[in-house]
């Protein structure tokens, strides 16, 4: 009996080594050919042009992409919350991915198989800085591998809220804007300081899916999105239920935002 227990005791040390070995090796290969995550401290956004008449009044803009920069002290916290609950509620907690958030997409991926419903994704808000900025959109195992470890490397360089910075600046939000900035004034033609709860759960609806949400040609879709946000900031103790009751009933009051050109 002693010879059986020897016996198992060195096969459980055997497997232990292989799995060691197994990721030890899959780390290295998937670590070498990186783009180095570095190059994100000098990160410089290609911003508009604006051009301004002599009594303050702009007249034109100029850009490729509609982008502002906002740093993140000057980002208010309805956006940051709003953001954070409909993308990562786990991010200021995580290290880089989130372990609780693949198990859920995971088990919940096996009811949308079941009923024919689009998959769940479970990228960290870190992951998606690391796809953004330093890997493409290519749909692959060995992508999203890679997409792990930048985020690790990332979170280990830089602060939450420099991460948070660049994910709030970079992204896509439809209508041909990139950022938050941009995204406020192209929808409610208003600063972000100036959104309130429901305007900003809006926004922060927009990642997931830009054209499929976008308010101006899909408003019943995007009010559904919205609301969801909204219930996420209620659950994650951002808002009260009083207040989710009061927001989600508000109609989406876009305006579109206008340069007026003096004649």
């Amino acid at each position: 009996m002693f010879s059986h227990f020897n016996f198992l005791i060195k096969a459980v040390i055997v497997v232990i080594l292989s799995i060691f070995f197994v990721a030890f090796s899959a780390l290295w290969y998937f670590s070498s050919g990186l783009p180095d995550y570095k190059k994100l401290e000098s990160y410089e956004p290609p911003v508009s042009s604006r051009v301004y008449a002599g009594n303050g009044t702009l007249i034109a803009e100029y850009a490729i992409e509609k982008r502002l920069f906002i740093p993140y002290d000057s980002i208010p916290r309805q956006v940051i919350n709003s953001f954070i609950s409909a993308e990562d509620k786990n991010f200021f907690n995580h290290p880089g991915i989130d372990p609780k958030g693949i198990v859920r997409a995971v088990l919940n991926n096996f009811k949308n198989i079941a009923n024919n419903k689009r998959l769940e994704g479970a990228s960290t808000i870190t992951q998606q800085v690391a796809k953004n900025f330093l890997l493409t959109n290519e749909v692959s195992l060995k992508r999203k591998i890679k997409e792990a470890i930048l985020a690790f490397r990332i979170e280990k360089a830089y602060t939450k809220e420099k991460i948070l910075e660049l994910y709030l600046n970079q992204m896509y939000l439809g209508e041909g804007t990139y950022g938050i900035a941009a995204a406020s004034l192209e929808y409610f033609d208003k600063s972000i300081k100036e959104l309130s709860y429901s305007e900003s759960a809006l926004l922060a609806a927009l990642p997931k899916a830009p054209s499929k949400y976008n308010p101006f040609k899909y408003y019943a879709e995007a009010k559904v999105r919205r609301n969801l946000v909204l219930k996420n900031l209620s659950e994650n103790n951002f808002i009260s239920r009083n207040e989710l009751i009061e927001y989600t009933k508000e109609e989406i009051n876009l305006k579109k935002r206008k340069i007026k050109l003096l004649k």
